[in-house]
């Protein structure tokens, strides 16, 4: 991929369609929507932007390919919501991401990155260790019913 393609920018209400439908997307084809999920996507400028919270968009010429977001969760950050279109997987746009968000969290002065994943999900799991994040307890009463691991990054 050509990295001149690719681009990485600050989440626009114009996008909420494309954040929700490739979320949805992912979603369906390995669980299902949770309540949480359905609030969230529905109106990411409520519940993420508003509260403090992050969205980025990557766009491969000019199109939304990906989507990821940082949702305050008042004592943390919670790196979630991140979806590659199917069109796009395999250029290593999810990588892209990543590396973007951690560099964005790093100039924040963020202690740390949390995320909740679930560990059927190699290739994602494969990612985060790959780019540092450690697992570490899971607590009982996660936002996520899916999520069976809880990882973090110290950066």
């Amino acid at each position: 991929m050509e990295n001149s393609n690719l681009e990485i920018i600050a989440f626009q209400p114009k996008h909420a369609k494309a954040f929700h439908d490739l979320n949805v997307e992912w979603l369906e084809k390995y669980f299902y929507v949770e309540p949480y999920d359905k609030k969230v996507l529905s109106n990411p400028q409520e519940y993420i932007i508003d509260n403090g919270g992050f969205i980025f968009v990557a766009k491969y010429n000019n199109e939304v390919a990906g989507v990821v977001a940082f949702i305050n969760q008042k004592t943390f950050f919670e790196l979630s919501k991140m979806a590659v279109s199917p069109k796009y997987q395999g250029l290593k746009i999810g990588l892209k991401l990543m590396d973007f968000c951690i560099n964005f969290a790093k100039k924040q002065q963020w202690k740390s990155v949390t995320l909740y994943s679930h560990r059927s999900l190699k290739a994602a799991i494969n990612l985060y260790h790959k780019v540092g994040f450690k697992e570490i307890p899971l607590e009982t009463d996660s936002h996520y019913e899916r999520s069976d691991i809880k990882m973090l990054l110290t950066l």
